[in-house]
Formats: structure tokens, sequence, C-alpha cells
């Protein structure tokens, strides 16, 4: 199968393009590099596969032309709202980077269409009686980065209606792992405070709990969504609420410093989890890493 991988150089992007090279796929990976790293595909390069690597922008005028040469039979676009900066300054080209990859797919046809999405920012606030959180509960997203994250599903809603363009999106819970950047997850800052040997900031009190969901399960169900779930919006999560300072504590053992503490962030939802039912069913996806299993591999790689 001929893949494109929007993103690709970035995080979860990198990880996926590992995986889909190992499954025997062709795979284009499309990253401008301002937040990803070829660094991140030095695994991919070494490996005896089909990898192609363009420097550009997919909202560039370029990227529907690079479309039809390489005819991919899915698009993942993984560069949308990228964490690390304001969704303020990253709305206007995250929205023109997806209608330029919906209308190549359209230009091309057959082409499915698959988005990463921040669940947190997509539900928002969400009462302990509706939690872990399903499909069926009514978005109320949270800031910018929220109703930018719902235009997206809108956008791929009327596309699907309009033009026939497939897609599946998933709403992601906390995804962390290897190539994580400090200004990534809250993983990644803590794993950047251990390495460097300084103590972290907790906004608030530390209470707020995350569905924190390792790489490699969250690229499992990029990988099955490629066949699965047309037309749907998958929640993909482990079900399980960790306290953020809980979170600290496991990474840094019980002799370790007490982090610092600041004022709790504006739109900082205080509970999030989320229910893997629907991936259950549609993608037959389920995820296999426990959290403490996924924190020690990041002393590993």
């Amino acid at each position: 199968m001929n893949v494109m991988v929007v993103g690709g150089a970035g995080f979860v992007g990198s990880h996926l393009t590992d995986r889909l090279l190992a499954e025997g796929h062709a795979v284009d990976v499309v990253d401008d590099l301002s937040h990803g790293s070829l660094a991140n595909l030095a695994d991919a390069r070494a490996v005896a596969g089909e990898l192609k690597i363009h420097t550009l922008d997919a909202g560039a005028a370029e990227f529907g032309a690079l479309v039809a040469m390489r005819a991919p039979e899915v698009i993942y676009h993984l560069g949308l709202l990228p964490p690390g900066e304001s969704a303020e300054h990253t709305a206007a080209g995250t929205i023109r980077s997806l209608l330029c990859v919906l209308d190549a797919a359209r230009a091309q046809g057959g082409v499915k269409v698959v988005v990463a999405l921040s669940a947190v920012a997509l539900y928002g606030e969400v009462p302990g009686r509706d939690q872990p959180v399903k499909e069926s509960q009514q978005w109320n997203p949270v800031g910018v980065r929220g109703v930018i994250s719902r235009t997206i599903a809108d956008l791929l809603t009327v596309y699907r209606e309009r033009d026939e363009v497939e897609f599946t999106a998933l709403a992601l819970a906390n995804v962390y792992g290897p190539r994580q950047r400090p200004d990534g997850g809250v993983v990644g800052a803590f794993a950047q405070a251990l390495g460097e040997r300084i103590t972290p900031m907790i906004y608030g009190d530390g209470r707020q709990t995350r569905d924190f969901l390792y790489v490699d399960d969250a690229v499992d169900a990029l990988v099955r969504a490629a066949l699965k779930g047309g037309g749907l919006v998958v929640n993909v999560g482990t079900g399980v609420a960790t306290s953020i300072r809980d979170l600290w504590a496991m990474m840094v053992g019980p002799d370790g410093r007490a982090p610092s503490a600041s004022p709790r962030r504006e739109h900082d939802v205080a509970r999030f989890a989320l229910s893997p039912t629907r991936a259950r069913i549609h993608l037959a996806w389920a995820p296999w890493t426990d959290l403490a299993t996924g924190l020690r591999s990041l002393n590993r790689r």
C-alpha cells in the first residue's frame, strides 16, 4: 500500500512511519520540519524499505501535484494544531493544510484521509458520571484549540458527504513515549526535568487527571484506521485516569523531590479519560501498554 504521512518527521508521525515501513508499505513523509526533525526518522532511513521524504508544507500549492504524482491510497495528517505552539498562531495554517489534503484526496479519488485530534480539547470538561468519555458525549471544545478541532471534524464530514472523500478521525488521549518533545506533553516535560535534574512545574494542585496513551498503541490505532472506521470520530485511549502528581511520582520514584506548583492554567480540564469501546468495535483495537510499562521504556530507548 502507498501511504503518505503529513507530519511524518514528528513524534507520532515518525513512529507511524517506522511501523508502516516494517509492514512493507511504501511511505512518503511530507514535513516542513518546523516541528519535526529528520533525526526522528533515523531508524526509518536505516531500514530496507521504500521511504521518500519531502520537505514541504502540506498547505503549499505544490502539495496537490505531489499527491497526484505519488498516488497514495491513504493520507495521514498528523500535523494539525502542533503542540508547543498556541492554537491562535497555528489555526490558519492548520485549516489551510487540511483543505489542501482534502482537495488533493478529492482530485485523486479513492484516497482515505486519517487525522489525529486532541480528545481533551474536543470534549472539554466532562462530568465524572460520564467518564470514561464515549463518542456519544457532546463536544464542549476548550479554547481555540478545541474550536479548531471541532472545525476539522466538521470539514471532514462535509468532504465525505459532498465529495465522497473517506475519513477516520481519531480523538487521541495524551500520547507519550520516546521522541516526544518537552513541549509536546507533560510526560515529555517531566522526562526532560529528570534528565536535567531540575524540578518541574505543575500547574494547579496536580490533582487534574489525564488518560495517558503509549505511542505504539496510538500508532496501532492509526494503522488500523487506514482500512476501518470510515466516517467516524473514534476515541483512542485506555479508559484509565491518572493524576499529574501521581504521574510525577511514578517517574521520579519514592525518593524524588516534589514538583513546584504554579497557578492553574485557563481551560485546564479537571479530569479526563476516554472509553475505548468504539475503537474495539470499529477498529478491532485495544490498548496493551499500561502506564508503568510505557514509562519504563523511556529509559531504554
